[in-house]
């Protein structure tokens, strides 16, 4: 569908999450292996490649850990993710299940309280 002016979204470039603790996040999001771009634990932003897309951490006292929703993250294989997870000592929520709308996942809160799905379609 052509939107009036002729411009179209064409893509989601990036995710940014505000952290209260720029080290702790990062362990986190290494030990779930995404691979860091730049950044790191003592910087006030930070970039993770996620396929063609990125996941940002911007250091900032307002984080407040409430939840506020969830980023949902296809991988190949969620099994493996959600093994990966729990041989880094990280806590998902519960383990990969099955859903009546189509995917196999499993839900992972980071140390700020932002929760992640990690995702795959069934089929």
């Amino acid at each position: 569908m052509a939107v009036p002016d002729g411009v179209r979204i064409e893509s989601l470039s990036a995710v940014t999450l505000a952290t209260r603790d720029m080290a702790s996040a990062v362990r986190f999001y290494e030990a779930l292996g995404l691979p860091l771009r730049y950044g790191g634990p003592d910087a006030a932003f930070t970039s993770f490649t996620v396929g063609p897309s990125f996941l940002n951490l911007i250091a900032d006292a307002r984080a407040s850990g409430a939840w506020w929703g969830r980023v949902i993250l296809y991988v190949s294989d969620v099994d493996a993710m959600y093994r990966k997870a729990l041989d880094a000592g990280l806590a998902p929520a519960f383990a990969p299940l099955d859903a009546s709308w189509g995917e196999r996942y499993f839900h992972i809160a980071d140390p700020d309280g932002h929760e992640l799905s990690f995702a795959r379609p069934l089929g």
